[in-house]
């Protein structure tokens, strides 16, 4: 929670796409730019899972070229068409004919209707002509001989509905397979056609069969879907396609069927699919709430395109077809002659013929693999967007920028992936542009926030604490800039002021130019070292320096971490010194003052020169702790606050003390890291010091004298020993003080 708190302004600006997505899911935002890339991505999808085989049950016999050639204009004679009737069920035996040609005409070509009129006008006189024209009547009347071809043979006719104001209905319409009264209340979102445009009367009586051609032209004229069922009035008509399907299973009678798991009211579920059942059996057929389904196109279409078989209606006509090419086949007519418009633009191809796409959809409905977007395709979207666009916005802030890229790309890939599944394995067509472009745009934000705003914040950052702590540190901060600040606070660390001993000696005897050289190594070592303990430097005071623990980044070992770099310090020297004695050059000590405590930390100083610093009087005691080095004659001093801090380490007290600025007194402690002392020896010092301060302490000299002078015995002539030797020879001169608490008073220190 903390992280995603100090990543919230990343997080919501990573959260805009989302939410004008959703937006535009609701309705609320149109983005036509989401609409155009989705049937994009639908018609990429589609031909890439095209089958592009042939579907052997299914004919075209097309109205072609060729056979306008041979036999004339459109449209042909019905004499013609009864011909090519007849030869089609008598000859090549097929076992389903649909004709997607509207017979909305009279057929006057025989000149009968001329005959007639003179029979009964001109004529009238010449009863011989009259009776010439009854026996001639049955063979010149066209309309009837194509209406007897059709008769009692397994037919279906194709018809059109238009919604152009100037149209005007024409011919009979077939029983509706519902009507609204079938609906139980329930809404279906089918467009309403104004007008329609069937077949004549002596046709539909003699096949009863029969559906609409109409289908879907998207906005951007590319037609990938038709009705199944159409509105017309309060009826619901059947398309070509779902005629021809109920023709081949016996009729069954359609019923629509609803969402039955929505929790909004009836009247708002939509449409799921139509049902057809027959004598206590059923098959459902998707469809989407409009009525309609998608095509499932098998290629590019036409002839040549390898989804269906093409004949030439000439072929069939002049019989120079192989005997049962067309048995039992499933025959469409239809025609592929541009002059006749019959072409479509479809995802499949630019000019894919009319009659093509309801052999898709019939072959699709065979196969049990009808393609449709249903009704809760919103709920599936929003799904997807809810749970890909909070994840983008709470996981790619908090993430590198490889693995927010990983993140995305995988994202991408399992919605596309199971957009396609869905579509291949269940014929679900779902939309995944708004997703996609959601992905894309969040992760462009994202990264374009942290390059633009949160790099610039954590290059700021590098500049100002760069000088300061290590590299590694500033690192660990510019992952997470907004968490570290220039702001003043007060928190506990740990200062450490370091300062050079015997260097004004050496100052004194070397050019300059050596002098500088010589300080900026040994610096540069002790930096190095301060470095690598995560410390940060404060300042160079002269030949001091000041560093700290903790800040700008908390670390909660911030008194081991100086210890550690002090006594690192120590051995660094003890290495440097054997170079100077090597080169002939004055050796180096060291002295240094640690203390942890509350202090003030920030950026501070005027508006001319300020620094990242700390202050505060337990700054002050850490300088004072470093001053003590010369009187103790140890290299290291550390308070009490610090010891307690490390209690794993060996430590000798020192002394208590009464600096300047402190009124009470500070127990100081130096810490035993000799490697070469055995933790015996160790121990018996050390069990000898703690003696001798218990008599210290009580003002008891002689017997601190006596421990005194095993302690020399022991270590030598340690600085710390011989300083408490020549203390006492001046303290037991003056007389027993029985408030005196064995602190010892630096006023001036």
């Amino acid at each position: 929670m903390n992280s995603i708190y100090r990543h919230r302004a990343r997080i919501a600006v990573t959260l805009v796409p989302f939410v004008f997505a959703v937006l535009h899911l609701l309705g609320a935002l149109e983005i036509g730019a989401l609409h155009r890339l989705d049937n994009l991505i639908y018609d990429a999808r589609l031909r890439s899972t095209m089958p592009r085989t042939i579907d052997d049950r299914i004919v075209i016999v097309d109205v072609d070229e060729k056979s306008l050639a041979e036999i004339g204009r459109w449209p042909w004679s019905r004499a013609v068409l009864a011909d090519l009737v007849d030869k089609l069920f008598d000859k090549h035996d097929v076992g389903l004919l649909g004709v997607d040609v509207v017979l909305a005409e009279p057929d006057t070509s025989s000149g009968l209707q001329h005959l007639r009129s003179l029979a009964a006008n001109e004529l009238k006189d010449n009863p011989a002509f009259a009776e010439q024209v009854d026996r001639l009547a049955p063979s010149l009347d066209f309309d009837a001989r194509l209406a007897t071809a059709l008769t009692n043979r397994p037919v279906v006719l194709g018809y059109f509905f238009s919604d152009a104001p100037a149209f005007r209905s024409g011919g009979a319409l077939p029983a509706a397979v519902f009507t609204g009264a079938d609906l139980d209340g329930h809404s279906v979102m089918a467009p309403e056609w104004s007008a329609f445009g069937a077949n004549l009367a002596v046709f539909s009586s003699a096949t009863p069969l029969a559906g609409h051609t109409n289908s879907f032209t998207d906005a951007d004229g590319v037609v990938r879907s038709l009705p199944l069922v159409a509105r017309y009035g309060d009826a619901y008509y059947e398309s070509l396609s779902l005629a021809m399907f109920r023709a081949l299973t016996g009729a069954p009678q359609v019923k629509p069927s609803f969402s039955k798991e929505s929790v909004l009211p009836k009247a708002y579920r939509g449409l799921e699919s139509l049902e057809l059942t027959k004598e206590g059996k059923s098959l459902v057929l998707p469809v989407d709430n409009r009525g309609g389904a998608l095509i499932s196109f098998r290629g590019p279409g036409g002839p040549a395109g390898g989804s269906f078989r093409y004949v030439s209606a000439v072929d069939v006509l002049n019989n120079t077809l192989p005997p049962g090419m067309l048995q039992n086949k499933i025959v469409l007519l239809g025609t592929t002659a541009l002059g006749l418009f019959d072409m479509r633009v479809t995802p499949a191809g630019e000019t894919y013929p009319g009659v093509e796409t309801h052999a898709s959809v019939l072959s699709s409905m065979l196969d049990g693999r009808l393609k449709v977007k249903p009704d809760y395709a919103f709920g599936y979207e929003f799904i997807m967007l809810l749970s890909a666009g909070l994840m983008l916005a709470f996981c790619l802030p908090l993430l590198s920028a490889f693995k927010a890229v990983l993140l995305s790309f995988a994202m991408l890939v399992v919605l596309v992936a199971s957009n396609f599944w869905l579509y291949d394995e269940f014929g679900l067509a779902l939309p995944l542009a708004t997703s996609l472009a959601m992905t894309v745009t969040a992760f462009a934000l994202n990264m374009s926030y942290g390059y633009f705003v949160e790099s610039r914040s954590k290059r700021e950052l590098a500049n100002l604490f760069g000088t300061y702590v290590p590299p590694e540190l500033v690192d660990e901060m510019v992952r997470d800039p907004d968490s570290y600040t220039m702001q003043a606070t007060s928190r506990e660390l740990t200062v450490m002021f370091c300062d050079m001993r015997g260097f004004t000696r050496m100052s004194e005897s070397m050019e300059p130019i050596q002098l500088q050289s010589m300080l900026t190594d040994i610096f540069s070592r002790i930096t190095t070292v301060i470095r690598a303990n995560k410390g940060t430097i404060d300042k160079y005071m002269g030949d001091c320096v000041m560093a700290f623990w903790g800040a700008p980044v908390e670390a909660v070992d911030h008194a081991v971490l100086a210890v550690k770099c002090a006594v690192e310090i120590e051995h660094m020297l003890q290495t440097l010194n054997t170079e100077h004695r090597a080169r002939g050059v004055p050796e180096i000590g060291v002295g240094i003052g640690i203390n942890t405590g509350l202090m003030c930390v920030g950026d501070m100083g005027s508006e001319m020169r300020r620094s990242y610093t700390v202050i505060g009087d337990a700054v002050n005691l850490g300088s004072r702790l470093e001053g003590l080095t010369k009187i103790y004659g140890e290299s290291i001093i550390v308070s009490e606050t610090t010891k307690a801090l490390i209690p794993e380490l060996a430590w000798q007290e020192l002394d208590k003390v009464r600096v300047k600025g402190k009124e009470q007194s500070v127990t100081i402690w130096t810490p035993w890291t000799q490697s070469s002392v055995s933790d015996a020896a160790l121990s018996g010092e050390l069990a000898l010091w703690h003696e001798f301060l218990a008599h210290y302490r009580v003002q008891s000299w002689a017997a601190a004298e006596r421990v005194l002078l095993n302690l020399l015995d022991v270590a030598g002539t340690k600085p710390l020993y011989s300083y408490y030797a020549a203390r006492i020879a001046s303290l037991k001169l003056l007389p027993f003080d029985p408030e005196w608490d064995g602190s010892t008073q630096f006023g001036s220190t």
